[in-house]
């Protein structure tokens, strides 16, 4: 049976729940308009990692200089576009900007279009039924 590992336990260190973070505010951000779905995701998420505002709000300030941070970890780097996928995803719709973010990130983590586009049927499918 496939060992189930919680984001908590992948993300481990204040460095590896920062760096995520920001991975999911560029892709949040990247049509310049966040939706509803996407700041409650975000707010929950960064309460699911103990994050506080003082350690989020720069990223909000800085988004103009922001640019993925890509993790080590195997696992790690696999749930993150999964993560990634779900932001995407969670307005309803895809938008260019967004989708052309997890493609970077799922090709610089080795993953590729394939892949993406597979979890983002996934996403698509389970949010239709």
């Amino acid at each position: 049976m496939q060992n189930i590992r919680s984001l908590e336990e992948v993300l481990n260190t204040p460095q590896k729940k920062l760096a995520f973070y920001q991975n999911l505010v560029l892709v949040a951000a990247a049509d310049k308009v966040l939706e509803k779905g996407e700041s409650e995701l975000l707010l929950s998420i960064g309460n699911r990692l103990g994050l506080s505002a003082d350690e989020v709000m720069p990223m909000a300030d800085n988004l103009n200089v922001l640019t993925f941070i890509i993790p080590e970890d195997g696992l790690q780097k696999t749930l993150e576009l999964q993560t990634l996928v779900q932001m995407m995803t969670q307005d309803g719709s895809i938008h260019d900007k967004e989708y052309a973010l997890c493609l970077e990130y799922a090709n610089r983590v080795g993953l590729g279009k394939a892949i993406l586009d597979d979890m983002v049927k996934q996403f698509t499918t389970a949010k239709a039924e």
